[in-house]
């Protein structure tokens, strides 16, 4: 019976708007990377990695969700974590070469939330990000990488919300086991 089915639809991640937005970050930053710092500095791999682990962390953490609702929130969190370490590395940047962060309401920023209100692919920033300079890159990535941290943030109220009103896999077989009875 379709009904005993413990195991719930999962993966999907390609769907999240969390998981698109993080891809933007992620290539965003390999062009950045390229662009503005040194082939040598140790920042390259930890800037990129960081941008990785926001991304696969998404996509592990969706696949996971069939068996583990637990994993899902741990790997999500995780994400999230990367992402905000991948900030503090923009916001470093733009400090020790004195460059100017964009503030929260600034018309460049309102620009860059207004473009991804719509836009969820890479190819929306791809202008800007391959041809503006280090300061305007940088804080288009800052931009984007909060869009993807608020997506992130809602994204773990709702697990948490869906963990507590269905409970994890053993309770899910429990239900199903009982229901079989």
């Amino acid at each position: 019976m379709l009904d005993d089915k413990f195991i719930p639809s999962h993966g999907g991640y390609r769907n999240l708007k969390a998981f698109q937005k993080s891809r933007i970050v992620y290539d965003g930053t390999v062009c950045f990377c390229s662009r503005f710092l040194d082939k040598r500095d140790r920042t390259i791999d930890q800037m990129v990695q960081a941008a990785r682990s926001g991304k696969q962390n998404i996509l592990e953490g969706s696949q996971a969700s069939g068996t583990s609702k637990e994993m899902e929130l741990k790997l999500v969190n995780v994400a999230r974590a990367s992402l905000e370490e991948l900030l503090e590395d923009y916001r470093d940047f733009l400090r020790v070469r004195g460059l100017r962060p964009w503030a929260k309401d600034s018309p460049e920023a309102l620009f860059v939330r207004k473009l991804g209100a719509q836009n969820r692919s890479y190819e929306s920033y791809r202008t800007y990000i391959e041809t503006r300079p280090a300061e305007v890159v940088a804080n288009i990535l800052i931009c984007l990488i909060h869009q993807t941290n608020f997506l992130l943030d809602q994204l773990l109220r709702r697990l948490e919300q869906a963990f507590v009103a269905e409970g994890g896999l053993r309770e899910r077989m429990t239900r199903a086991r009982l229901r079989n009875r």
